[in-house]
């Protein structure tokens, strides 16, 4: 007996999946298919599970077939929990494509099914999912209209109201079961909802709550994640101060977390806030650090946005040239990535500049 079966190619592409190698776990999945089983328990285990690697490997329109054909085969042998199951990740994989309403019923199914079996976790799940299939919908809904937080068109309001009662009906069933890890995402979620929604306060205690269960678990990229979340929250409340000691701690961590992506935009939200207290000397010091991670990352934006930065404060501190210097150098990146409005800014702040210089 030559050939493996497909249980022993299934299991195999299990370990490698589990080893984290999405791509050869799903060749061995698509053998084992290609083999073929009577036990329809176990083809469904096999979809389920093809869905899942297409996903990690961001294939998504792959990862729904796979889900579909799961969810047919579940519901062809009466498995229903089998069926909530595909229909949340189903759910999943329509969110990711940004097919919102069908990811909706998807995991409206999860939950009417969970709730049916008496399973919690499923439950709390199938909560958690449907809040964040509405908090993405409000995100995409927003991104068409680059209005401040709190001004916000009736329809994303409603979205991200919905987003929010869905996170606090899975905040309070994770409670009930004790599971803390999920009760940090579920604040940092609510956090974020609420911040969208112009409800800073809100946000803040939310943020806090989950800053406390972030520590408790020693997660350092969900606690860098919170202090950068409340001095965001802080700033619309127009407490600056209390703004900049929230972003210094995301600055330390992301030092320890060697995240330079993270420590740029630290610095640089550090600057803002210091010009913001009109505490220019600080601000610079802040975007001088920007400037110098944003060219050790060769990111060209953030170099053009924090020699505009420092143009603006040497300006407020009565350093001309130094501020002409800035200029000139925002506006020859401005002119390298093709940045119209940079280059027109620029350009204005160098003629202003020249003048008051006498040049």
């Amino acid at each position: 007996r030559m050939e493996a079966s497909c249980l022993e190619l299934a299991l195999e592409g299990e370990r490698l999946c589990k080893a984290g190698d999405f791509k050869a776990g799903a060749a061995f999945f698509e053998a084992a298919v290609q083999v073929g089983t009577e036990d329809l328990k176990t083809l469904s285990a096999i979809y389920s599970q093809l869905g899942n690697a297409y996903f990690y490997l961001k294939e998504y329109s792959k990862a729904l077939e796979y889900h579909k054909h799961d969810l047919t085969l579940a519901r062809t042998i009466g498995d229903r929990i089998g069926e909530a199951k595909a229909s949340g990740n189903l759910g999943n994989t329509l969110k990711i494509l940004g097919q919102f309403d069908e990811a909706v019923v998807c995991c409206q199914r999860h939950l009417d099914i969970s709730q049916e079996q008496g399973d919690k976790v499923g439950e709390a799940r199938a909560l958690y999912n449907i809040g964040n299939v509405y908090h993405a919908k409000g995100k995409h809904l927003s991104w068409n209209m680059a209005e401040d937080p709190g001004y916000l068109p009736q329809e994303v309001k409603e979205t991200l109201q919905k987003a929010s009662e869905y996170y606090e009906r899975n905040l309070s069933l994770v409670k009930e079961l004790g599971d803390r890890a999920a009760q940090g995402r579920a604040y940092g979620n609510l956090g974020n909802t609420q911040y969208l929604l112009g409800n800073f306060s809100e946000a803040i205690a939310f943020h806090k709550e989950r800053l406390a269960i972030a520590k408790e678990f020693g997660d350092k990229a969900a606690e860098r994640r919170a202090y950068s979340n409340l001095g965001n929250a802080h700033i619309f409340l127009g407490r600056f101060d209390i703004s900049a000691e929230y972003y210094k701690k995301t600055l330390q961590l992301s030092r320890q977390l060697k995240d330079q992506a993270v420590e740029a935009q630290a610095c640089y939200s550090l600057g803002n806030t210091y010009t913001l207290l009109q505490d220019y000397e600080k601000a610079i010091e802040y975007h001088l650090k920007h400037l110098v991670i944003a060219q050790e990352l060769g990111d060209r934006v953030g170099e053009g946005r924090a020699c505009w930065s420092l143009g603006n404060a040497y300006v407020s501190l009565g350093s001309h040239e130094q501020a002409l210097h800035f200029a000139r150098k925002h506006l020859e990146i401005s002119q390298e990535i093709r940045d119209r409005s940079g280059e027109l800014t620029a350009q204005v702040n160098m003629a202003q500049l020249k003048s008051a210089l006498g040049l």
